[in-house]
């Protein structure tokens, strides 16, 4: 990193912060990749000392790394560290920090790691004390909003104060190592590209499982749900990734351009569709890993009324020439039996079999997590007498070929923007159109008073969940012995 830049992380002191940001900015700083006269200040409400708070991050690091820091690049790390206490409703302390900013001639970025009813006024009081300079480049953590109408209203507070090319919507999802490969799958080989359309796949499915419940997010996850907190973002981002047509180049505008394509060209919502086509989901009591997890309803800071979904799954069909009547599936949940984020393309079977044995479609599995890996099933013959098929599948594990170390998705999308490259954030349009998209579902909830189905934590979600593949004559991945 050639590039002097001062990092300010509004919510520096919270759990995203922790858990995510400083153990990425520490292995990007391990690696050096961060220019060595680099500042990260942290900006939150706490009356924090830099030292007390160099401690903070100094625990974090020992508790979410792969492994402890060794004691001098910790000390190196922890040397860039310093601390701003702030009110964000106090335009005087913006003032403040422009003082200690302006005395650097270096690149300024600032990183809102807050919930969105935050983002008005850290936005109104940057732009009063001038920090709003062409050169400054602004990072919104998501939800960006509850809905279509905050979603634009943020936007366009945002957009008021800063252009479109310094504001960097993130999804760290589009910094995993393996969601990039896509496009080195598709673009850079001729064997999958000819066979990616509605010719040969059958069907798409993009799953996001996790083990875990809310966590310590009750209160926040029971006013957002599955839909606002995995669907509207993740997944229809992963979805857009592997839909998407050819981009004429990896200008970042180039392939945000095919991105928001696949958005506009999603099949509107109709009345039909929206009861039909979703299944909403919230996890019971249950088994996990042989130890017992309750409700969500009985989870810290949830109601126990509550109606927020923890499972969603949908299908969708993507209106052009390329996949015009292929079903796309998407699915995510908590307290599911594993955790999971995978990529299935299921192709077509053979127009017509030789064999008596029956033939399974051919799948290309990419995973994302907890591994990163491509995996082809196939039919091959069973050793032995006779013509038996048996299906196998061929790996390709990254790390077996590559053996450099795998940048964490949140360090990759922050240098990249201290580098000033957006093609993996999100533009307003892009954004814009997911919510358009959304939205049908979030009022059809809101009038039908459907109450989401039950399941019980450790399983595979709702058993309506299931039909909904069935119906277009397949399954999903685990229950076809992936």
């Amino acid at each position: 990193m050639n590039t002097n830049f001062d990092l300010v992380i509004f919510g520096g002191t919270g759990d995203l912060a922790m858990r995510k940001l400083f153990p990425a900015l520490f292995l990007a700083d391990t690696d050096a990749r961060l220019h060595q006269g680099g500042r990260i200040i942290a900006a939150a409400r706490q009356a924090l000392t830099d030292e007390e708070f160099r401690a903070k991050v100094s625990d974090a690091l020992n508790r979410f790394l792969p492994k402890p820091p060794s004691a001098a690049n910790l000390e190196k790390f922890l040397a860039r560290l310093s601390y701003f206490a702030l009110d964000v409703n106090n335009p005087v302390q913006y003032a403040e920090m422009k003082k200690s900013l302006d005395a650097r001639d270096s690149q300024t970025v600032f990183y809102l790691s807050v919930g969105p009813t935050l983002f008005p006024p850290i936005i109104n009081g940057l732009r009063s004390a001038g920090l709003n300079t062409p050169d400054t480049r602004i990072v919104l953590e998501k939800p960006l909003g509850r809905d279509l109408q905050s979603s634009r209203d943020i936007n366009q507070l945002v957009l008021s104060a800063f252009a479109e090319s310094q504001v960097y919507r993130i999804d760290h999802y589009l910094g995993k190592e393996t969601v990039q490969n896509l496009l080195a799958l598709r673009f850079g080989n001729t064997l999958l590209e000819p066979l990616w359309n509605r010719t040969w796949v059958r069907d798409v499915q993009i799953t996001i499982a996790e083990t875990v419940g809310v966590e310590t997010r009750g209160e926040f996850y029971d006013s957002t749900g599955a839909m606002r907190d995995m669907v509207q973002n993740h997944l229809l981002n992963l979805l857009c990734m592997t839909a998407m047509e050819p981009p004429s180049s990896l200008d970042p505008d180039a392939v945000r351009d095919e991105k928001l394509q696949v958005l506009r060209s999603l099949k509107p919502w109709t009345q039909q569709t929206l009861h039909d086509d979703i299944v909403r989901g919230q996890y019971r009591g249950g088994t996990l890993k042989g130890e017992a997890v309750p409700a969500y309803a009985a989870e810290p800071g949830v109601s126990p009324q509550t109606e927020t979904e923890t499972f969603l799954a949908l299908r969708t069909e993507i209106a052009n020439w390329r996949w015009g009547g292929v079903p796309f599936f998407l699915r995510t949940g908590k307290r599911m039996a594993e955790r999971r984020a995978e990529i299935v393309i299921s192709f077509k079977s053979p127009p017509h079999s030789i064999f008596e044995s029956p033939l399974a479609p051919n799948r290309l599995v990419i995973t994302l997590q907890p591994e990163e890996n491509v995996r082809l099933y196939t039919m091959a013959k069973a050793p032995g007498d006779g013509m038996r098929l048996r299906e196998v599948h061929l790996d390709l594990d990254f790390k077996d070929f590559f053996h450099e170390r795998r940048q964490d998705a949140y360090e990759r999308l922050l240098l990249d923007v201290l580098r000033g490259n957006p093609t993996l954030f999100m533009r307003n349009d892009e954004a814009d159109a997911a919510w358009r998209w959304v939205q049908p579902m979030l009022d059809h909830w809101t009038t039908s008073n459907l109450s989401p189905a039950a399941y019980g934590a450790g399983s595979w979600g709702p058993p309506a969940a299931s039909r909904l593949t069935a119906r277009d004559g397949t399954a999903w991945h685990e229950e076809l012995g992936g």
